[in-house]
């Protein structure tokens, strides 16, 4: 088969005491996710969209979180790995798209920054990169402030 296709999703607890990291960047805020890594909600739901879309389970079948050696890990760092995986596989990304839902706080402005990091961990072009964000309205746990969470997609074809 020449195309492949993954989704991911990750969730990650939002509290005082820890770092915000999304896409690869901190973000300055009074809360951070929880996480055996950095807790990078977005790059773990792209990881499993990678891993995923060859079957190859999930994000914590590859980097479990018994690890103690993965305990606070650069999320950048598992993504590159997981592209290792993915061109071993003979793929190569065609696009990502991807979705973080966050009540607070606003995002929109890093999204760049965001897209060109994650554009250089997995070496391919920004254009390739979409990344959006959205609230939930108030509702439910990331509404609330409780949590935040992550949606991606990717597209893989065949390496030429």
């Amino acid at each position: 088969m020449s195309i492949r296709i993954g989704m991911g999703y990750d969730v990650h607890q939002l509290a005082e005491g820890y770092k915000l990291w999304i896409g690869g960047i901190e973000i300055p805020y009074e809360k951070g996710s929880v996480g055996h890594s950095d807790g990078d909600v977005l790059i773990h739901a792209i990881c499993d969209a990678l891993l995923g879309s060859l079957n190859l389970r999930d994000i914590g079948h590859h980097f479990p979180d018994t690890d103690p050696t993965l305990k606070g890990i650069d999320s950048k760092i598992l993504l590159k790995k997981t592209m290792e995986i993915i061109r071993n596989k003979g793929y190569e990304l065609g696009n990502l798209d991807s979705t973080i839902c966050l009540q607070k706080p606003k995002i929109n402005p890093v999204i760049p920054e965001m897209q060109k990091t994650l554009a250089e961990v997995m070496d391919v072009d920004i254009s390739q990169v979409s990344i959006k964000a959205t609230t939930t309205e108030k509702l439910g746990f990331v509404g609330e402030g409780k949590g935040i969470s992550a949606y991606a997609t990717v597209l893989l074809v065949v390496s030429s």
